[in-house]
């Protein structure tokens, strides 16, 4: 079992090492050193409680993958994950807000936390947005499926999934969301960035599914088809992987504005997220508890729509890992008694 955890044991004392640094280098004192180290831990574990569910979702996908492209989702997914999201794509946000570049976005986070703080929560509405946007749709996209056999919460999943035979019922109900909460929404300029940036997230995700679909196996499934849709698979994942982080990085600033405590913290628990998602590929554990994807989704879909709330109100980042790690842990305990009554 250990094994799976290495890679991110050792990333995890290397990181707590150098926050211990960067608290030093910011506070000057042995209590600042002490107190950047506890707020990376914090973040990690944050992180993983946040992200269990996408472990779990992301096993599903991985699966279907070519060893080749599990191999590189692994790796580069992983740079992409902690380097890309959790470091790079805050930059990005406060480049794009305060219209400077990714340079003296940099320079901002490392002299002038405070203000960095300030243009990274001012784009909140518009991440609410976009995340649960794709979010939704990713779990609507599951419980709308009329292919879908095994049921958990049956009276619920039974009658979304006879809806599902209607053609882009999730896009309709989605969008009729949107509009619904926009209206909520006191400043009409934060309106239009909501629609917006929701409606990118929904362009977003049917791109997504669409290039999924063209790349989508035929019944030869010959050795080029199988390669393209682990392509289309990757991108995916990497897609679902941002739209999960969006929560958790906006969220880092509640703990502090320190963008490289940020980073370090978020960073470890990806890395702790991808050890995850390798175990239960590898130990085939989806197959052993009949409900945990079904778990995941409903984590997912709570978390869409606490991401969509945090556009009107703040949601802690404790709330949403709790409801994530309580489906997660029902759907746990479901399985064990359907095994055991029959006999599996």
């Amino acid at each position: 079992m250990i094994k799976y955890f290495t890679g991110s044991i050792f990333v995890t004392i290397i990181g707590l090492i150098a926050s211990t640094f960067v608290g030093f280098y910011y506070g000057g004192t042995f209590q600042a050193a002490l107190n950047a180290l506890f707020l990376a831990a914090i973040l990690s574990v944050l992180e993983v409680s946040l992200s269990f569910d996408n472990a779990v979702v992301n096993a599903t996908v991985l699966k279907k993958m070519t060893p080749q492209w599990q191999r590189r989702f692994i790796t580069w997914g992983i740079l992409i994950a902690v380097f890309g999201m959790r470091l790079v794509f805050p930059l990005a946000v406060v480049s794009i807000i305060a219209q400077i570049n990714p340079w003296e976005a940099l320079v901002l986070a490392a002299t002038n936390p405070a203000r960095y703080e300030e243009i990274m929560l001012s784009s909140h509405v518009a991440l609410a947005g976009f995340g649960g946007a794709f979010l939704l749709m990713v779990g609507l996209s599951y419980f709308f499926d009329h292919e879908k056999e095994v049921h958990w919460v049956s009276f619920i999943e039974a009658p979304l999934a006879q809806l599902g035979k209607v053609e882009t019922a999730e896009i309709a109900i989605s969008l009729l969301t949107f509009y619904g909460l926009s209206r909520l929404l006191q400043a009409p300029e934060d309106q239009v960035t909501f629609l917006v940036a929701g409606m990118f997230g929904l362009v977003t995700y049917i791109l997504v599914d669409g290039i999924s679909a063209f790349l989508q196996l035929p019944s030869g499934e010959s050795a080029v088809d199988v390669q393209k849709a682990s392509v289309a698979m990757f991108i995916y994942l990497e897609i679902l992987d941002a739209s999960f982080s969006f929560d958790g990085v906006v969220g880092a600033f509640a703990l502090t504005n320190n963008l490289f405590i940020i980073g370090i913290g978020l960073g470890i628990g990806a890395m702790f997220v991808r050890s995850l998602t390798i175990l239960l590929v590898e130990k085939d554990t989806l197959s052993h508890f009949r409900y945990l994807e079904h778990g995941a989704f409903y984590a997912i879909g709570a978390l869409a729509v606490l991401m969509l709330l945090g556009a009107f109100v703040h949601i802690p980042e404790a709330v949403t890992g709790l409801i994530g790690a309580l489906f997660i842990g029902l759907s746990i305990v479901s399985s064990i008694r359907y095994q055991r009554k029959h006999g599996a």
